[in-house]
């Protein structure tokens, strides 16, 4: 201890000071100016903790790269977490986690508009593309008709021309019939086939006349085709606008 007088150490078992006689027993005196204190204790050490919403902002982040809400989600979250850890005062790290969900979010976000205009300028392209080829389909399909009627008017002359896709119908049957012809493949005996209908209508068989008419309609106008197509006993296939096959077969273009 000290002197509190003259500040000169004393030994603690000493009552008074040997420099200044001063009693100093029972008193602690200050410490001289200049003298190093002692040291606080140290602080015990925190356990960092990585943010949740920092890991959730870099997962959703990834998804977002290929859809919409995620992105949103990453963004969100990658503020959160940011604000988060900076409260934290070290308890909290994955900053650069939450940074990285940002970026992606921000970048799948900056990039939609990209993303709408290649769809303006894909999508009618593609629903163009679907409906020739669909339309393309139906005129193979009736022309195979028209081919399967003519074989079956010469097959069963008793008969003549057949009003029904099933009677055209029935291949790799052990037997043909004047039922079940085999003479059509069952994705046209259906009735409707890659975006278009087809009907047998019309049909005629007397002893002077025999006749029938096919239509190939689309399922949905505009969207699994334009066109109509129809024919006759005639073999000739038309392409028309109209709804019916009459109007198509008197006013339609020859294909």
């Amino acid at each position: 201890m000290f002197c509190p007088k003259c500040g000169t150490a004393v030994a603690n078992t000493s009552q008074f000071c040997d420099h200044c006689g001063q009693p100093v027993s029972g008193q602690t005196a200050p410490l001289p100016p200049g003298t190093p204190s002692q040291p606080p204790p140290a602080p015990y050490p925190v356990a960092e903790e990585t943010s949740g919403k920092a890991r959730a902002s870099m997962i959703t982040g990834i998804f977002g790269l290929l859809f919409f809400f995620p992105a949103i989600a990453a963004i969100i979250l990658g503020h959160m977490s940011r604000s988060e850890i900076r409260s934290s005062n070290g308890r909290l790290t994955g900053n650069g986690m939450a940074t990285a969900g940002l970026v992606m979010g921000y970048g799948m976000i900056a990039m939609i508009p990209f993303i709408l205009i290649i769809a303006a300028i894909a999508i009618p392209n593609l629903l163009r593309a679907r409906i020739a080829a669909n339309e393309a389909s139906a005129v193979h399909a009736v022309r195979e008709i028209n081919t399967a009627e003519i074989t079956y008017q010469s097959t069963y002359p008793a008969v003549g021309y057949t009003c029904t896709l099933v009677s055209l119908g029935g291949r790799n049957r052990p037997t043909p019939s004047a039922e079940r012809a085999e003479l059509l493949e069952d994705r046209i005996v259906s009735g409707e086939n890659h975006g278009y209908r087809f009907v047998l209508e019309n049909c005629v068989n007397t002893d002077t006349e025999h006749k029938y008419q096919v239509v190939a309609f689309p399922s949905v106008r505009n969207q699994t085709g334009v066109r109509i197509f129809c024919s006759d006993e005639s073999g000739v296939v038309k392409a028309g606008e109209g709804e019916s096959v009459e109007e198509c077969l008197a006013n339609g273009s020859p294909l």
